[in-house]
């Protein structure tokens, strides 16, 4: 876990002041879509308006109108809600002419941690959802670590994000679902071309992954949280190992895949990420802020920059809206935020006013 120089230079930059850091000026940018949420994990705006957003703890898979009314859809069975357990990430499937459009959702049972895929009837503010099956089970689950960020990829291929379930060297087993991003056909096959032939996992060596987006050169990144050091955000490669339990942060050691960036904890805690272009923006739960984070063509960070400091409170996911504005879903309901009135909420911004 020791840290190069040339490492060590690399993180002051990308904490500090030194690349590209402003001093927030957010007021008045964010628009309230939809308020007084339970808990919520996960967004996906919908092409017609509105949105649906998955409440960890209720088990609620909840519609928010494009008149901001929030209905209830389903509750999704078989969940064990505790802890950082229960309803996670939302994907909906690339649409397909003349099939339905389908949901995805991560939930953590008695059992294990598992992919579930619902139907989608209706039109926005009159939406119904049904269970259609389990597509993929079998993911280690605890009250913690259990990753749940899913998302559809430009190849129209599921990818999974999996904690460590507290069991940091089953990360490094590819025996062992937990501590992986997961590569899925949208039925929960293999895919031939997968980088461990007959294997889900996609990459390995993590902790707790709870980020995935691909930015406009299809480069797929995700956030990761560390232990105590360092927080993540990872150019993820086919068949990479990032390290995790072996290495926090940055190595030399040539086996592992070192992150783009690292933030401490405290300004940090990262899960859900969005990209647009050459940008991420990176929600912080502890940290309370979201990050804005400027690639260069070569993969480097040119520049990040902090919004909302201590604003909103504690902010889980943050997503790409068809009208090319960002949802920024708080999480300040769940037990270990302080909730203001109204919590917990979507808010809209455009991304012009966190550029």
């Amino acid at each position: 876990m020791t840290m190069s120089m040339a490492a060590v230079i690399g993180y002051v930059a990308v904490l500090g002041g030194g690349v590209g850091y402003a001093t927030p000026d957010s007021a008045g940018v964010a628009e309230s879509l939809a308020e007084n949420l339970v808990a919520p994990w996960s967004v996906v705006p919908l092409g017609g308006g509105g949105a649906l957003i998955s409440e960890r703890d209720t088990g609620l898979i909840r519609e928010v109108t494009p008149a901001g009314a929030v209905r209830d859809l389903i509750a999704v069975p078989d969940l064990l809600s505790i802890n950082e357990a229960g309803l996670l990430g939302l994907a909906l499937a690339p649409e397909s002419p003349g099939a339905p459009q389908m949901l995805y959702a991560a939930i953590t049972t008695l059992w294990d941690n598992r992919i579930v895929r619902l139907n989608i009837d209706g039109e926005p503010g009159e939406l119904t959802l049904t269970l259609d099956r389990v597509i993929f089970g079998g993911i280690p689950r605890f009250t913690g670590h259990n990753g749940g960020r899913i998302a559809f990829g430009p190849d129209g291929m599921l990818y999974v994000t999996t904690g460590d379930a507290t069991v940091p060297q089953g990360a490094q087993s590819l025996a062992w679902l937990g501590g992986k991003i997961l590569r899925l056909t949208p039925d929960g096959g293999v895919p031939s071309d997968n980088p461990f032939p007959g294997s889900p996992v996609y990459s390995l060596g993590h902790r707790n992954p709870q980020g995935l987006a691909w930015d406009g050169r299809g480069r797929m990144w995700a956030s990761e949280f560390g232990q105590d050091a360092f927080d993540e955000l990872n150019l993820i490669e086919p068949g990479g190992n990032y390290g995790w339990p072996e290495v926090e942060g940055f190595s030399d050691d040539p086996r592992f895949r070192n992150p783009v960036a690292v933030w401490t904890p405290a300004e940090a805690s990262p899960s859900g990420i969005a990209a647009v272009g050459d940008t991420v923006y990176m929600a912080a739960l502890r940290g309370q802020r979201l990050w804005t984070i400027d690639i260069a063509p070569d993969a480097t960070v040119s520049g990040t920059r902090e919004n909302f400091v201590e604003q909103y409170g504690r902010l889980r996911d943050v997503v790409v809206a068809p009208d090319g504005s960002l949802y920024i879903l708080t999480n300040n309901t769940d037990g270990r935020g302080e909730p203001t009135p109204g919590d917990d909420r979507i808010l809209r911004v455009d991304p012009a006013a966190v550029a």
